[in-house]
């Protein structure tokens, strides 16, 4: 379990050591009569001015007239305030007016991937896989669910007691899920998963330590030569960043659709065909499945499919999809071995088609996935690739998987940095034959490599 650690507010320009970002992130305008005053501000700000009126206007325009117009509240107001204190005022309202309120220093923050509301007063993020506690506050939970509201209803979506569940996106591209009463007993509960401004490559990975050049190479042939791939992983172990990395391998030339829950893929090629899944409505209709959308792409004349995720029966689909002719798919899910998502895949198989028996069902998953690629999250906040495993075929009713290369963690050094070696099991895997007949020649010492992590 990740240790909750002071959070570490960036300092990147000593010059803006004192703008209200900072000073917000140190706890310095938290308290209870500061929080009343920005309120103050904000309700007759919306009083005074109509918002809805300015909105057909440009972007910074607007954006000028109400600082115009929050700047003379603040001339207005009795309370004593030093120059420094009124831009830092005025900024905070602007973000209540066009942002997030409290979580915008937070969204300026590169370097944070998640940021997690539990209550109005305990906001955490994690930076580099390790959670920290923020001194950023909601007012109160009126506060809070104002700023969930205001994240769902930009992408059609609505939250409240009938529906207190609810998955949406920000404009960058970041995943909200968002949950209110009386499902969250203590108050509305918020988590944002961020992406970096920037897609890693393969190569930044390898720098990260993530995987070795070899095993990087090695999955470069695979995706060039249309092996099916199944990434999977722990939440947070950076299946989503191994998918859109080794996905930088499909050739410019091929069209490629991709089938997401929420639309967070970055693929680099020009031909890409994105596809989201839909809730009901407020009647209950009108959803749009993962299934529904990966039987569709069938008819879109793809060359290669990816699945952000399987979850359920489409699993069936996708399998199929794999062993009609379009290889080269690629898709993750949630597990902890390789041999945990065969298992895992099975139950979501059986209940896309409950009459297949389970050796059928095997049959289907040996002749469709060629690679199982398994990332973890380490203690000290390190993400891996700890198993690339090929599927060998089927052995009677068992499916035979075959380890091509493994993280092999050996201890914990004082600094809290976990050690360990990269090693091949120096078996050359089945498709390499595969490889080689499409034109990829991999050096056989490649199967026989050890990089020790110090």
């Amino acid at each position: 379990m990740s240790a909750v650690l002071d959070y570490p507010v960036p300092r990147t320009d000593q010059n803006r050591e004192n703008t209200w970002v900072n000073r917000l992130l140190n706890g310095e305008d938290s308290s209870p009569e500061y929080q009343e005053l920005k309120f103050t501000l904000h309700r007759n700000l919306l009083d005074r001015i109509d918002l809805e009126a300015l909105s057909s206007m440009a972007g910074e325009r607007v954006r000028a007239i109400v600082r115009a117009a929050v700047a003379k509240l603040v001339e207005e107001e009795k309370t004593p305030l030093s120059l420094v204190e009124k831009d830092r005022i005025i900024e905070q309202v602007l973000d209540e007016v066009f942002g997030l309120g409290p979580l915008e220093p937070l969204l300026q923050d590169s370097t944070i991937s998640d940021i997690l509301v539990t209550t109005p007063h305990l906001v955490y993020v994690e930076r580099a896989g390790k959670l920290y506690r923020t001194p950023v506050q909601f007012k109160d939970d009126g506060h809070l669910l104002r700023i969930i509201e205001k994240i769902v209803s930009r992408v059609g979506r609505r939250v409240d007691e009938s529906s207190p569940m609810v998955d949406a996106r920000l404009p960058d591209g970041s995943r909200v899920n968002a949950v209110v009463a009386p499902v969250a007993v203590d108050g509305p509960l918020l988590c944002i998963r961020r992406f970096g401004r920037h897609a890693l490559r393969i190569e930044d990975l390898v720098a990260k330590l993530a995987l070795t050049e070899g095993m990087a190479e090695l999955l470069k042939g695979c995706v060039k030569a249309r092996l099916n791939i199944l990434i999977s992983g722990g939440t947070g172990s950076g299946k989503t960043t191994l998918l859109n990395a080794v996905s930088s391998y499909i050739p410019e030339d091929e069209r490629i659709i991709t089938i997401e829950d929420a639309a967070e893929l970055r693929l680099q090629q020009t031909h890409v065909a994105r596809l989201e899944s839909r809730p009901p409505n407020v009647e209950g209709l009108g959803a749009v499945t993962i299934r529904q959308l990966v039987v569709n792409s069938l008819r879109m004349r793809p060359d290669r499919i990816i699945v952000g995720e399987v979850r359920g029966e489409e699993a069936l689909d996708m399998l199929q999809a794999m062993n009609t002719g379009h290889d080269g798919s690629l898709t993750t899910l949630h597990a902890n071995t390789p041999r945990d998502a065969l298992g895992r895949l099975e139950v979501m198989v059986g209940m896309g088609n409950a009459n297949m028996g389970v050796r059928a069902i095997r049959q289907q998953i040996a002749s469709a996935v060629d690679l199982f690629i398994q990332t973890s999250r380490f203690s000290d906040g390190t993400r891996r690739v700890t198993h690339i495993t090929e599927v060998v075929g089927m052995e009677q009713d068992i499916i035979s998987l075959q380890d091509v290369f493994l993280f092999e963690k050996t201890g914990i050094a004082e600094s809290g940095k976990v050690l360990g070696r990269f090693r091949a099991t120096g078996i050359r895997p089945k498709f390499y034959e595969r490889l080689r007949t499409s034109g990829i020649t991999l050096p056989t010492q490649l199967f026989q490599t050890v990089v020790e992590i110090v």
